[in-house]
């Protein structure tokens, strides 16, 4: 959709708008996006309700299992509205996402609707449009916008991918909010969706951190047990005795001092001389 001249000026500018997402992006590697602009929109948006909230094997069994039901050509507008809601929920739609389909085709076929003149609106218009259709929402309209747009500066900043991937590679303590999602998007502008794409990838890759966990774990295993020879030093250093100082020796005899006589018997003494004088 965009050629590679787009794209790596796309990145060139990002690396230097960015430090911490220039990393990431000498990480990755060059961009390998995945535009999905064959078909009609009516495709690319029937997709993306069937995608919610599933795993990508799961979903792509049950998207398979839809469009097997109308032969090659494919779902239509006009031919899911003529199936019936037990014959789509047996292909494994829900009740809500039956509803959701059923609605995006009545969407689809009225003439006052411009999903199919999605193409010629601004980003907003695009969104308002599409979250009037029964289960799209925001990050529904987004995905839309990036991938079937080639729309090249959009954050989907309610997107848990994109989230934990800013709080890993910017050291945050917690989820960013998505407040804060926009307001960094905003430095990567007018590259959003690339720059979107390198958070994503950046959660498949190996995540540094837990290496070192695991050197730290050897090292206390290493000092918990150490080698053989080592020991073996540790025990011959410890049965080696060292001299010890040897203490003058002390006298045990205590100092003699005068005995006292007790004032009483020495006030006796006194008296009993002073009368001898005066008698004789």
């Amino acid at each position: 959709m965009h050629p590679p001249a787009v794209l790596r000026r796309a990145v060139a500018t990002l690396r230097r708008a960015d430090p911490v997402l220039g990393r990431l992006i000498a990480r990755v590697g060059p961009p390998a996006i995945e535009w999905r602009a064959e078909g009609p929109h009516f495709d690319a948006i029937l997709r993306s309700i069937v995608y919610q909230q599933l795993s990508g094997k799961a979903a792509a069994t049950i998207l398979g299992r839809v469009r097997a039901l109308y032969g090659p050509a494919g779902p239509t507008p006009a031919a899911i509205l003529a199936t019936a809601d037990e014959t789509l929920r047996a292909a494994g739609l829900s009740r809500a996402k039956t509803a959701y389909v059923k609605d995006l085709a009545a969407h689809a076929l009225d003439p006052a609707r411009t999903i199919d003149r999605l193409g010629e609106l601004s980003d907003d218009d695009v969104i308002k449009t599409l979250v009037a259709i029964k289960g799209v929402g925001r990050w529904t309209a987004q995905m839309v916008l990036m991938f079937r747009l080639g729309r090249l500066d959009v954050v989907p900043e309610l997107d848990l991918g994109v989230r934990k991937a800013i709080q890993l590679a910017y050291k945050l303590r917690a989820m960013p909010t998505p407040q804060f999602v926009r307001t960094l998007g905003a430095t990567w502008s007018p590259y959003g969706t690339i720059a979107s794409w390198y958070l994503w990838r950046s959660l498949e890759l190996p995540k540094p951190a837990r290496a070192t966990a695991a050197t730290t774990t050897a090292r206390k295993s290493a000092r918990k047990n150490p080698p053989a020879k080592n020991r073996a030093k540790r025990k011959s250093v410890r049965g080696q005795s060292t001299p010890r100082k040897s203490k003058a020796p002390q006298s045990t005899a205590r100092k003699s001092t005068p005995a006292r006589s007790a004032p009483g018997k020495q006030t006796r003494r006194t008296v009993t001389r002073r009368s001898a004088t005066r008698a004789s």
